[in-house]
């Protein structure tokens, strides 16, 4: 091959490669829909004539990068390997290793990974054992290698392995002076990063990579590139810049009249509208994406995305409309890797259809015969494109619908043979869905062993997925709710049958098998643990499993778990065996009684300013008869002081202190601590130390996010009440700034940091924030301004104090906002509020709180409850309204 023709081919081939791996990098991530990446198509040039000797080369290339992109990779895998041997018989190494990397990637899509894994180390022996120089071209295809390394390391778990490759690439990528390069290989490391959990160093990379992509001239190549930095934002949570990018995109797409860079801005902003729930205007996104799609499988993507969200939002008869549409869309597309993930989410939404709307005409909504024949086109598909993982996809929801239909024999052959393959891919993220499969069949054929034992499995492979829930399934909806959630509520449930169960009125009193029950309580941490985890989009939380002794003798841990039809309780007393008991409830019966309470505890006295209590002590009593009246003499007698409640679900909407026992509020009678689990705590007491308070307040109300927040005019009393027993620093109202209280925490020593302001609690980290003199800060940002007093020591920062915030209206898992907040912050304890109270009701609790905890004989959780004692005495202060909304949270030693 002459030196001409050689370097033209090169210059095709790293375009080709280019291609490829922008269609990749993004796989990556995880997205709560279908996604996809618009690749561009002059971004290849077609390889002029070369000398006789290199012409099939150039078009066995040509021929496998259209398969490629067409999805199907066997044929593409069978071209480039017989270029390979052709390179490889000319002595050309350089263009063989960029054949074997493309090779590398297409087995990878193929879940093929020890022939990846070869391919790819063979390719870089190739290239290493040249020294660059100063070829730029060597320098970019050994870079694009490199990237391609990274990419198999990190669908294959070794996420270190594969930040230290991508690494690497970006110097490769520098020294052939590829901008575009660089910029990929850093959004990889950004991925990595925060994968690992540090979320920070992820969100510094990104942060630079938009710089970067701001200093660029506006072309086709930004727009698409923006599109995809604007996924990967959206992919980790930060949602209000992803969508700003996105916009961005779309404006560079429409200037240069870029049909399908247009359609994919398009299709991200409707995915990151309904990230944001923002239903109407991603109905709308998708829409327009429906109307611009350039290809059957684009429109087909965003119909199905519609869809989805119809159904999810409960809009049935959009739904309805829409499904048969989408489906005969279905049967025309081509079949390729990309149409066959997006036919799987069809089915599922499909199935999932069946379970939500049953209307009175049953041809309204989509039967077995609809979805059956879908998934074994599908099936067919993949085996016909050699996807074995797909295969397993495929047969694992064949079984699913046969569950649906209770044939659980059939179901059961289907869903061990997915289980197979998974498992002969070590594809672990597919592996637990079939073993969750696989025990609830085991237990609807009333196989209880079997069925423990597979529930077993699939939850030490979602504990070891910890660090990767956000990037499994990359091609499939993906939902916490639906995928994740389920499997430890359902193994609970398993855990704590017993079929010699002793009925007593309402309640169920069992002792299952002590190891089952215990088994049961790590699972309900578990549960603490990831829902935190997907509250955060990251498995950010450092989990040190303790025994309840090791944190206070006296206390006692209460783990409630809300199943379909009943309440689990599971109760750990100092030295004692774990007590279990069971309440069976109606379908919405716990869900009824709930919002009746927070009815009477503050939305009437809130809206209304009614302050009875004749509406709330029967929903209180009744709380109490099912969450600890069968334990109460138990606890009693053990000499218990304090109850730690790790609560579930709506249960964190109620203070636990208003439950009643016909007598007196629980408050009257224990101490009372929340966490999100015993696994979060520190195992030492927190040692009291000369405390120093940052104070910082903001009396002004105004308007924020829609919320209307009131002034709070005693905040300047709390803050000087607070000042008069502690030492304390205090900034107020506009010197109470973002910056303000950055620089104060990074300069200075405090024990305890106390915000006297608005604040919000939600389900979503982006919506959870408090107020300050100059914006808002949320809890993302806390964790980044709080930083310096971890670094100082676990335990420098002992308290942060939420005195006036509340959650978020309509929100019934807003608490986890709280929870949040308490984990993220570093402090070994958070007092916050639930909802808003009279200012003046908070100012002299906290002034009784700081006094009391100032007695250093006194635990956190002690010096809340005697100021909460001293607040209800008051008499215009009786209420719980007034004293129970304060919450302690972490470690109430």
């Amino acid at each position: 091959m002459n030196q001409k023709s050689g370097k033209k081919l090169r210059e095709y081939l790293v375009l080709s490669i280019t291609i490829v791996l922008l269609a990749v990098f993004l796989n990556l991530g995880l997205a709560p829909t279908s996604a996809r990446v618009t690749v561009k198509r002059e971004e290849v040039s077609s390889p002029s004539i070369p000398q006789p000797e290199t012409r099939d080369v150039t078009q066995l290339v040509s021929q496998g990068k259209d398969y490629y992109q067409s999805g199907k990779f066997l044929e593409a895998i069978n071209v480039w390997q017989e270029a390979a041997e052709i390179l490889s018989a000319q002595g050309d190494t350089l263009n063989q290793g960029m054949i074997l990397s493309n090779l590398a990637l297409a087995h990878q899509q193929l879940g093929q990974w020890e022939e990846a894994n070869r391919q790819i180390s063979t390719s870089l022996s190739l290239l290493q054992k040249r020294s660059p120089g100063s070829n730029r071209e060597h320098w970019q295809i050994l870079a694009q290698a490199l990237n391609t390394q990274g990419s198999l390391q990190l669908a294959q778990g070794q996420t270190e392995q594969a930040l230290s490759t991508w690494q690497q690439a970006r110097s490769s990528y520098q020294q052939a002076a590829d901008e575009a390069g660089i910029l990929r290989s850093s959004l990889n490391q950004a991925q990595a990063l925060k994968t690992l959990g540090f979320y920070r160093r992820a969100r510094q990379i990104l942060e630079q990579v938009e710089q970067q992509w701001q200093t660029q001239p506006d072309s086709r190549l930004k727009a698409a590139g923006l599109n995809n930095l604007g996924n990967i934002l959206r992919l980790i949570g930060y949602l209000d810049e992803s969508e700003q990018i996105l916009q961005q995109s779309l404006a560079i797409a429409q200037d240069f009249q870029s049909p399908s860079d247009i359609n994919a801005a398009l299709f991200s902003l409707g995915n990151t509208a309904r990230a944001r729930q923002q239903i109407g205007p991603a109905i709308d996104f998708y829409q327009q994406a429906v109307a611009t799609a350039q290809s059957p499988l684009a429109r087909f993507e965003a119909q199905a995305n519609q869809l989805s969200l119809l159904l999810e939002t409960q809009q049935f008869t959009g739904a309805r409309q829409l499904w048969p549409q989408v489906l005969e869309q279905a049967a025309s597309l081509p079949a390729s890797r990309a149409a066959i993930y997006a036919q799987f989410n069809l089915a599922q939404t499909l199935y999932r259809f069946r379970q939500m709307d049953r209307p009175t005409d049953p041809s309204l909504v989509p039967s077995p015969s609809d979805i059956a024949p879908l998934l074994r086109t599908t099936l067919q598909q993949a085996k016909d494109l050699g996807d074995r993982q797909a295969q397993s996809y495929g047969l694992g929801y064949l079984g699913q619908l046969e569950e649906q239909q209770q044939q659980w024999a059939q179901a059961q052959a289907l869903t061990e043979q997915a289980l197979e393959l998974a498992q002969s891919l070590n594809a672990s993220h597919i592996s637990y869905r079939w073993l969750w499969q696989l025990g609830r069949l085991y237990k609807a054929q009333g196989e209880t062993e079997k069925a423990i034992a597979a529930y077993t499995e699939a939850v030490t492979i979602l504990e070891s997925l910890r660090q990767d829930i956000a990037v499994i399934n990359p091609d499939l909806q993906f939902s916490f709710r639906d995928g994740i959630e389920p499997v430890y509520r359902q193994f609970v449930e398993l855990l704590t049958e017993n079929p010699a169960s002793e009925s007593t009125g309402l309640k169920i009193l069992s002792q299952p098998n002590p190891g089952n029950l215990e088994q049961a309580r790590q699972a309900i941490e578990s549960l603490q643990l990831a829902e935190l985890d997907n509250f955060f989009q990251q498995a950010c939380l450092e989990a040190n499993p303790v025994a309840i002794d090791q944190i206070d003798k006296s206390a006692a841990v209460i783990y409630p778990i809300i199943l379909p039809n009943q309440l689990e309780v599971i109760v750990r007393l100092p030295g004692k065996p774990l007590r279990h008991y069971s309440t069976p409830l109606a379908a919405g019966q716990l869900d009824r009684t709930l919002q009746q309470l927070e009815q009477a505890l503050y939305r009437d006295p809130i809206r209304r300013r009614r302050f009875t209590t004749s509406s709330l002590l029967p929903q209180a009593q009744r709380l109490y008869d099912w969450l600890l009246r069968p334990v109460e003499t138990e606890i009693a007698e053990s000499g218990v002081e304090t109850l730690v409640f790790v609560l579930d679900g709506p249960l964190r909407n109620i203070p636990m202190a208003v439950l009643h026992d016909g007598q007196q509020y629980l408050e009257q009678t224990y101490t009372i601590a929340l966490t999100p689990g015993l696994q979060l705590l520190e195992p030492k007491l927190v040692s009291p130390t000369e405390r120093r308070v940052l104070s910082a307040g903001l009396t002004e109300g105004r308007i924020e996010g829609g919320t209307n927040f009131p002034p709070l005019d005693k905040v300047t009393l709390e803050l000087a009440q607070i000042q008069s027993k502690i030492p304390s620093v205090v900034l107020l109202d506009r010197d109470f700034t973002k910056q303000a209280l950055q620089e104060k925490i990074a300069t200075s020593s405090f024990s305890i940091v106390h915000l006297a302001t608005h604040g919000q609690f939600s389900s979503k980290a982006e919506e959870t924030f408090i107020l300050t003199g100059d914006g808002r800060i949320n809890v993302n940002e806390l964790d980044k301004i709080l930083q310096p007093t971890r670094q100082r020591g676990r335990d420098s920062l002992e308290l942060l104090v939420l005195s006036a915030c509340q959650t978020a209206a309509g929100d019934n898992r807003a608490t986890l906002g709280l929870a949040g907040i308490a984990i993220q912050s570093g402090a070994s304890s958070t007092l916050a509020t639930l909802w808003p109270v009279s200012d003046e009701a908070t100012a002299f609790l906290m002034s009784q709180f700081y006094s009391a905890l100032a007695d250093s004989s006194l635990t956190k959780a002690e010096a809340l409850r005697q100021a909460q004692q001293a607040l209800m005495v008051q008499p215009k202060f009786q209420h719980p309204f007034f004293w129970a909304s304060y919450t302690l949270i972490g470690n109430w030693t």
